[in-house]
């Protein structure tokens, strides 16, 4: 059996509430964030050999796709990725308080529901668990706009921090890899590529479908001569 999917299901009973905490009584709370900036700032990621990333694979649920009229967040799930592997099988998933109401639309198709995020932590200690558990990872995800616009936007409210992570678009990889076969949302990518996701639209499956997107690409990426994520960008630079 392919070892991702034998992961996935392994994982398939361990979901319940986030996966991952930082303990909300630590005054240093704010001190690590700070700490957090400095550590990324002095490390280039786009020059490391893709073998020598530590990524974290991120998405976000949400009531819509305008975080700036009033959109939220409604849940996180990531996953940790180094080289060509999912190395961390303490993934990360939680549901996030809002005193926004689900849509019946994307209750339906997340399946969160009003009901499920009453109890939920708040936006910013849901945000605080986060970034405990990406620390100064590389973030990924696919179609990154969306998750960058709402990162962006929820860590200013909730945390009064810039939002200063790298985030790379798994869309950017297909682009260069099958640009004539226009790859374009992650179903399309996971069909081409056989990956199995096991509840679509659920943060931390989509999380792991698109790892299992990254390491193919990456894959692929090395066999035709890219060692770094600067000739990835240098690339798509000339392609626009």
């Amino acid at each position: 059996m392919n070892p991702f999917v034998q992961f996935v299901k392994d994982l398939s009973g361990k979901i319940g509430g986030g996966l991952s905490s930082l303990n909300q009584n630590d005054p240093s709370n704010m001190a690590y964030l700070r700490n957090l900036e400095r550590e990324m700032k002095n490390e280039n990621t786009l020059d490391l050999p893709f073998d020598d990333l530590s990524i974290t694979v991120f998405d976000l649920e949400t009531t819509g796709f305008y975080p700036y009229n009033g959109d939220q967040i409604l849940s996180i799930g990531a996953v940790k990725v180094k080289g060509e592997q999912i190395v961390d099988s303490h993934t990360f998933y939680t549901l996030v308080g809002t005193d926004a109401t689900p849509s019946q639309e994307i209750a339906s198709l997340t399946g969160i529901t009003r009901e499920m995020i009453e109890d939920a932590p708040p936006l910013r200690d849901a945000l605080k668990s986060f970034y405990n558990y990406v620390k100064a990872d590389l973030l990924v995800a696919h179609h990154a706009n969306h998750e960058k616009q709402f990162m962006n936007h929820a860590t200013w409210i909730a945390l009064r921090k810039r939002f200063q992570h790298r985030i790379v678009d798994t869309a950017f990889l297909t682009k260069i890899l099958h640009k004539q076969q226009g790859l374009t949302t992650l179903d399309e990518c996971c069909e081409h590529y056989g990956i199995d996701i096991k509840r679509r639209h659920h943060a931390l499956y989509d999380s792991l479908a698109t790892a299992e997107l990254w390491m193919f690409c990456i894959k692929e990426l090395k066999k035709e001569g890219f060692t770094n994520l600067s000739e990835i960008y240098a690339r798509i630079a000339t392609m626009e």
